[in-house]
């Protein structure tokens, strides 16, 4: 019977300040980091934090159909923030996470000396501009709004996106950390941050927004169908990918999931399932 516990972000947030972070001395390579010290117990299930949708749903498959031939136990808990997956695994409540890029988890262990790493790519999901009034980027006047997800990499990621569209004007080199004050020209336009989980629900209240590739999926929108622009896949660095607390990347569970997640099966069933709203990024190691 599939076993997925949904933790509301209050609830959730209040255990984790209880507990508190952990703090540690690590190395950001997983290449070079030593295994557990503690021998993981490979009989006991591998607690993963996933948000729902796709991350979850790619995870629940390899645990329904491919887990069982590796001799894993999976367990997956879903989470509706960007923020509990990373301190649940610091804390070592899950033995990892699947729901986020390079980008954010390099600004989050930053910002909250929290040590976790990237194991391996696993989807890429590409960022996209939607709308309930507006049908084309060219109906986009001075006056109306944008809303875009507020936490630094994604509003980087998502103001790029406009400029990159000629919506915006971004001051020279500010690349992904881009923020609101380092628009040089608005082109009239107003912006609205928002957490990026609550930006969905906030279609009917602005005359557009960016929204993240598994929100939109969570929200019934089709990134490859609904999206009046979206991100390319080329060279796109948001790859999201299996994550674990450094210094336990090696456990063997980990590393029987890490292959499972790549493997053609997982691939078959992305680009079945999401008919290129996900994306497949296979094919090398996360970035370290």
């Amino acid at each position: 019977m599939r076993k997925n516990i949904k933790l509301t972000a209050l609830a959730a947030t209040a255990t984790a300040l209880a507990l508190g972070l952990t703090a540690c001395g690590s190395s950001s390579d997983p290449s070079s980091a030593k295994a557990d010290g503690g021998k993981a117990d490979e009989s006991k299930p591998l607690v993963i934090a996933a948000s729902p949708s796709p991350h979850a749903d790619v995870l629940n498959f390899v645990k329904d159909k491919l887990a069982a031939k590796e001799g894993l136990k999976l367990e997956v808990k879903e989470f509706t923030d960007y923020v509990l997956p990373n301190t649940a695994t610091e804390q070592g409540q899950v033995d990892g996470n699947y729901f986020q890029h390079k980008p954010y988890l390099d600004d989050f262990n930053k910002k909250n000396s929290t040590h976790v790493v990237p194991v391996v790519n696993v989807h890429l999901e590409p960022l996209g501009l939607y709308s309930k009034k507006i049908k084309a980027i060219g109906d986009i006047k001075a006056g109306q709004t944008i809303a875009v997800p507020n936490d630094t990499t994604n509003e980087g990621r998502a103001l790029q996106l406009l400029a990159a569209n000629n919506l915006i004007i971004l001051k020279e080199g500010v690349g992904t950390s881009a923020k609101l004050s380092d628009i040089t020209d608005k082109k009239g336009l107003e912006f609205k941050e928002l957490e990026a989980a609550t930006v969905p629900r906030a279609l009917n209240d602005v005359d557009a927004a960016i929204i993240n590739g598994n929100y939109a999926l969570e929200a019934k929108l089709s990134p490859a169908k609904d999206a009046l622009i979206l991100e390319k896949a080329e060279g796109n660095p948001y790859a999201n990918f299996l994550a674990a607390k450094d210094g336990n990347q090696n456990d063997p569970r980990i590393q029987k999931l890490a292959k499972l997640l790549n493997s053609d099966e997982v691939k078959k069933f992305i680009e079945e399932k999401y008919q290129g709203s996900v994306i497949p990024a296979f094919g090398a190691p996360a970035a370290s």
